[in-house]
């Protein structure tokens, strides 16, 4: 099983990014798929989820209104679009798939600064 993050980068305060999760070697469509990140210091925290099989989303307070989490089960891929940026999600955000079994990522790193 593997799972690649991609889409990380340098942005300003108020600008955009999307985060790409794609998985290979597990039946993605029945794993509930959560991104989490994780700052210097800091514990690494639960960001978004999509659950399967009802696609129902959920956030953590903090990222309500600017952060949407999708799926793509054609494509075996979840993504994270991050609008809205503030320096404070500046992170490590790691791509998450729990069913029968819980998979990680390598992690791809954010950085908002001006």
């Amino acid at each position: 099983v593997q799972l690649v993050e991609s889409g990380g980068g340098l942005v300003q305060p108020g600008g955009s990014l999307r985060l790409s999760c794609a998985a290979s070697g597990l039946a993605f469509s029945r794993y509930t798929m959560s991104w989490y990140r994780q700052a210097p210091g800091k514990e690494r925290e639960l960001v978004a989820t999509v659950f399967s099989p009802s696609g129902r989303t959920d956030y953590v307070d903090s990222v309500k209104g600017r952060f949407i989490i999708y799926r793509d089960n054609g494509k075996n891929t979840v993504y994270l679009q991050m609008n809205s940026l503030k320096v404070e999600d500046t992170a490590v955000y790691y791509c998450n798939a729990r069913w029968a079994a819980d998979y990680w990522g390598q992690g791809t790193q954010v950085t908002v600064s001006s």
